[in-house]
């Protein structure tokens, strides 16, 4: 497998923290609250510089926006990254992931190659396609971007100059095309001295037909000199544009991409060499483990079973299971209840709450005997190298996720590595 040893990823959805409902309703918009959102700021930083200390591969943020009820603001992911590549010295930073819909792909590129160089190569980047449509719809416009759960229209053309949407073509196909044309131009960028696109959302340069005809430094010969070539044609036209910084990591660093079970993404990640990045149960990423390495193989890469993949969990550990599954009322209730339920078309109660929300195979929950059991026999059916562990933190206070990180790396990921090394060998 080239690496026998878990890679794990701490990732904070941050939700800043209220006593109750009633106090969130007080308090609106909580997403706005200067106080609560710079604490949270501050126990965020400590929570990633503890996991550099416990040897966590990577810290990832994620981008989300118009969070007004506080559940998950995170905007800036480039910001966040940069913030902590400042203060850690070992673990590696990115996002999980930038939304690809609604991105500018010059700029995504730009950004994360300079993270890079920050780092010194100690930097991935995530991809993700937008599933929120309040935000997605809104910022995406301007490519005719959808989320992959918005309500279809198809009859009217967007706003903002975008293309219009076709009534024989739903809005998952149209952001899925938008997603994987902006990281086509991404990797062109990364790697290639001078690029050149002309897709369905972008021409580079522009106009394409004829270039940028008006460039002085192109009709002066300057850039025909010191630019990269082919940048310019013989009368100075731009006719492809060169991409700075290239990323200090050759060709570009590691890449990966979130889906929730969709076959068509895990044969894009497997023809591409990117990292799925897995939020689905165990059988899901079990049955797609083999799309993503038959697909792979197709492709000349001959990875083994659950090399270059990443399952997404979240994590309670208490003292006893008891204890865990209070954790998970205390800090995952709310969110589950007024965002993840509604978003899935589930009502959840005190009563239901904690089994419907273990139900869904995306938590591991109990104490560390239970929890260690649970991911052992998920990763012997599908041996990932890579667990990104989800918390809600700042609801989740900063000692109890530091805790929770503290007992995975001493008690659980030593089994986990040897089920790893063990379905290398096979």
């Amino acid at each position: 497998m080239g690496c026998d040893l878990l890679k794990p990823i701490v990732q904070i959805y941050p939700m800043l923290p209220t006593a109750n409902e009633d106090e969130r309703a007080r308090q609106r918009p909580v997403g706005r609250n200067r106080e609560l959102y710079q604490d949270a700021l501050t126990g965020w930083r400590d929570i990633v510089m503890a996991a550099d200390e416990l040897g966590f591969w990577g810290a990832a943020s994620i981008e989300h926006h118009f969070w007004s009820e506080g559940y998950e603001v995170g905007p800036s992911p480039s910001v966040i990254s940069a913030y902590w590549a400042a203060q850690t010295k070992n673990i590696r930073v990115g996002a999980l992931g930038y939304v690809m819909s609604t991105q500018n792909p010059i700029r995504v590129a730009e950004e994360t190659a300079i993270i890079d160089h920050m780092t010194r190569g100690r930097s991935f980047v995530g991809f993700a396609r937008g599933f929120q449509s309040r935000w997605t719809n809104i910022v995406g416009q301007h490519l005719g971007a959808r989320a992959t759960k918005s309500p279809a229209v198809h009859n009217s053309p967007t706003s903002g100059g975008g293309p219009a949407l076709p009534k024989d073509v739903d809005d998952d196909a149209i952001n899925r095309a938008i997603v994987e044309e902006q990281i086509e131009i991404v990797l062109k960028a990364w790697t290639e001295e001078s690029m050149e696109h002309n897709g369905k959302y972008w021409q580079i340069p522009f106009p394409y037909k004829t270039g940028v005809d008006d460039w002085p430094l192109g009709k002066a010969g300057i850039t025909g000199k010191f630019g990269a070539p082919g940048e310019v044609d013989e009368s100075g036209s731009v006719r492809r544009v060169s991409v700075c910084p290239a990323p200090y990591t050759k060709p570009h660093p590691p890449v990966f991409l979130s889906g929730s079970g969709s076959p068509e993404t895990i044969t894009y990640c497997a023809k591409k060499g990117i990292i799925p990045v897995y939020f689905t149960n165990i059988d899901t990423a079990e049955r797609l483990n083999h799309l993503y390495m038959d697909t792979a193989a197709q492709e000349g890469r001959h990875w083994k079973s659950g090399q270059n993949q990443c399952l997404v969990r979240w994590m309670q550990i208490g003292a006893t299971d008891a204890d865990a599954r209070q954790a998970v009322m205390d800090y995952d209730y709310d969110i589950w209840k007024n965002f993840y339920g509604p978003m899935r078309g589930r009502t959840l109660t005190k009563e239901n709450a904690v089994d419907a929300i273990l139900g869904t195979g995306f938590y591991t929950v109990g104490s560390v005997e239970t929890v260690r059991d649970d991911l052992v026999r998920q990763w012997k059916k599908f041996p990932a190298e890579y667990i990104t562990l989800i918390f809600h933190y700042a609801q989740m206070p900063k000692e109890a996720v530091i805790e929770n990180m503290t007992l995975f790396m001493k008690h659980i990921k030593p089994a986990l590595d040897e089920v790893i090394a063990e379905a290398a060998r096979g």
